[in-house]
């Protein structure tokens, strides 16, 4: 008999197999922490070399880098969304806000609104939120097809403030700093979180909905530890890009490594095989976007060589030559294109296409971000193209129907939002250098 084959009793037999599979089990965990393990080995391997090409060189980030860094964020936050870090935000802004009518309203906004600085998602923002939140809402009265439309529409926020992957995304098309729109993002993102939670007031009141958990600064404290380093996810990661201790390339990486440390040692929520899992999923998330970018570049060309964005330039400037008349129209066009076409795909044929135009008119193209980002997300919510609106049907278990009917009054204050960004900035003169 030959050294492995099993012994030919049939109880060995069975000992024999098991003790197969445990090994190849074994196996299995071991390729996966060398992976791991190579995974973080690169990881801080790419900093330390961005950061030795920073030395010597000064700034570093060109347009080929900007392409990675999407790829990092949408693995972070992946990694963010898998464990419990979303309902120790929930927790948090329930502390904070949960005292008031209709308090869980609200804190389905500002919940949104904390993971929106973590995640870079819109669809992954409702998902996270949702999941910890529908079954509250129910048990407390609360109007499900308006509850869910109100964290679809607060998934909108998760691509305004940063780190925003379709701000990535038009940063390379339109050859724009990334820091640059991250810096300016903060306000839009604001902004559409207090308009949703003045609408969810309004109706909390209308609705006689009841008051939630009393103010406690004890809670506040102790909900604050607890999800104190996922809170501390945005404050790294900006932090560190605003104060020019690392590139946007460099803090997406920091990024990854911060939520594996949080995810497996800290909350220990994660185990290496859903890391395994999570890499995988990620990966083919980015081939899609690298796809759609690549194709970017042989549309713009395309595009540029018919001089087909001087001709679109020339007919709306015979339309009008009022600036504010322009931008309601290339508001318009960027609503309609919202409602019909995914965000990243209308990002590659819109900003061709628009931003000649706005530079004609004078628009800085930073602010011009702003609008079409901020416009693109409304389209989230707005059927039949509107992932928020699937997402927070997946998890509520409501008909489409239902909750799209109860979007309007968001999806009304949120174009409102957007026309400040568009008009504000240009009142004030604004320049988002």
């Amino acid at each position: 008999m030959a050294q492995d084959d099993p012994p030919e009793d049939p109880d060995k037999s069975t000992e024999w197999a098991e003790v197969r599979t445990d090994l190849a089990e074994d196996r299995n965990i071991m390729a996966m922490e060398r992976t791991f393990a190579g995974w973080m080995r690169t990881s801080f391997a790419a900093i330390g070399i961005g950061l030795g090409f920073k030395a010597v060189f000064g700034a570093f980030d060109p347009p080929w880098l900007a392409k990675a860094i999407a790829t990092m964020f949408i693995l972070a936050g992946d990694l963010m969304a898998q464990g419990k870090v979303s309902e120790r935000l929930v927790s948090f802004a329930d502390s904070l806000v949960g005292f008031m009518r209709g308090g869980l309203s609200v804190v389905s906004v500002m919940a949104g609104m904390f993971f929106a600085a973590i995640s870079g998602s819109g669809a992954a923002t409702p998902a996270a939120v949702g999941s910890s939140l529908v079954p509250e809402l129910k048990r407390k009265g609360y109007d499900p097809a308006s509850a869910a439309s109100l964290i679809a529409a607060s998934g909108t926020i998760g691509v305004v403030i940063p780190p925003s992957v379709p701000m990535i995304i038009y940063a390379v098309i339109a050859q724009q700093s990334v820091s640059s729109l991250f810096l300016n993002g903060f306000l839009p993102g604001l902004a559409m979180g207090i308009a949703l939670m003045a609408i969810a007031i309004t109706q909390a009141y209308k609705r006689k909905y009841p008051k939630g958990t009393p103010l406690s600064l004890a809670t506040i404290w102790r909900t604050l530890k607890s999800a104190s380093w996922g809170l501390m996810t945005p404050v790294i990661i900006l932090g560190g890009i605003f104060s020019g201790i690392f590139t946007p390339s460099e803090a997406a990486v920091v990024a990854v490594n911060y939520a594996l440390l949080v995810s497996l040692f800290v909350y220990r929520d994660l185990t290496l095989p859903q890391v395994y899992k999570l890499l995988i999923r990620s990966a083919m998330t980015t081939a899609v976007i690298m796809l759609v970018i690549a194709m970017s570049a042989v549309l713009s060309w395309t595009l540029s060589s018919w001089q087909v964005p001087g001709a679109i330039a020339q007919a709306v400037l015979s339309l009008s030559t009022n600036p504010y008349v322009i931008m309601l129209l290339v508001v318009a066009v960027i609503l309609l294109t919202g409602v019909f076409i995914e965000t990243a795909s209308a990002l590659i044929i819109l900003t061709p296409v628009l931003l000649p135009l706005v530079l004609q008119l004078g628009i800085d193209p930073i602010h011009f971000g702003l609008i079409i980002v901020v416009g693109l997300s409304i389209g989230m919510i707005t059927p039949p193209v509107a992932i928020n609106l699937y997402v927070a049907s997946s998890v509520t278990q409501l008909p489409l129907e239902r909750i799209t009917r109860a979007i309007i009054p968001y999806l009304l204050g949120l174009i409102g939002v957007l026309l400040l960004v568009v008009y504000v900035p240009i009142l004030l003169g604004w320049s988002g250098r």
